[in-house]
């Protein structure tokens, strides 16, 4: 980090310190308040018309030739010929890659795309007609937890986690459906798992042995399909495209 994005840093900070009248807290409030509920307006009325698909998470930092991108791609193209239709954060790297394996396989490609000041751009696989835009994240997750019939969760960064972890959450308190939640990745997840179970769980008691149960790890598209194939004829359920 340079001089430059030191002194950028310390004047956000400085401003978002900076003390404000009630007027101004106010008003900024009120047009905080329109501008989420046209995020949300806006994002309903285009997932209903798309309809459930498969959400995939995963590093916006993953390049296409990493074996990790390659594989992304061959997990979207397999979920649409299976009939799903496939939900990414909209950007580069995994996002990308979930696109474009879906575009390739002729399925629906939507792309939930967050304004960030250096990372993101929306990449060029996404329906044209399904390419949205947020300012808000949490809005932004509504999206995909609303809209999804399973989460496909690549190697990832804190994003990554955020988007899993609230998926088990909401699950976990039937605050949602009890969709599959599938990790991709043998050695990037094991790691996680291995705390979960023998810390977070056996050592502290802080979950349920059973919340594991929530979650199926694997390391090949045939794998990711065949879970999602035997989870909806469990319940006599089939895709929606």
């Amino acid at each position: 980090m340079g001089y430059n994005d030191y002194n950028n840093e310390d004047e956000r900070i400085q401003e978002k310190l900076k003390q404000k009248t009630w007027n101004e807290i106010r008003t900024n409030d009120s047009w905080a308040i329109f501008k989420i509920m046209s995020e949300f307006v806006n994002g309903y009325e285009t997932m209903a018309r798309i309809g459930p698909c498969v959400s995939i998470f995963g590093s916006a930092r993953t390049k296409p030739e990493d074996k990790y991108y390659q594989l992304a791609e061959r997990i979207a193209y397999k979920i649409s010929k299976a009939g799903y239709g496939v939900i990414t954060g909209g950007g580069p790297g995994i996002m990308e890659a979930g696109n474009k394996g879906a575009h390739r396989g002729e399925g629906t490609s939507v792309g939930l795309n967050i304004e960030l000041p250096f990372e993101q751009h929306f990449n060029p696989y996404i329906d044209k007609d399904k390419n949205l835009n947020f300012d808000y994240f949490f809005v932004r997750k509504v999206m995909f937890v609303k809209y999804s019939q399973g989460f496909v969760v690549m190697p990832g960064g804190f994003g990554t986690l955020d988007e899993l972890f609230e998926a088990i959450t909401l699950i976990q308190t039937k605050k949602i459906g009890k969709f599959p939640i599938i990790l991709v990745g043998t050695s990037y997840w094991s790691g996680l798992l291995d705390w979960i179970k023998n810390v977070m769980i056996d050592q502290q008691r802080n979950a349920n042995p059973d919340d594991l149960n929530l979650i199926k790890l694997v390391d090949t598209e045939d794998e990711v399909v065949e879970a999602l194939d035997n989870f909806y004829k469990k319940y006599n359920l089939s895709p929606n495209f």
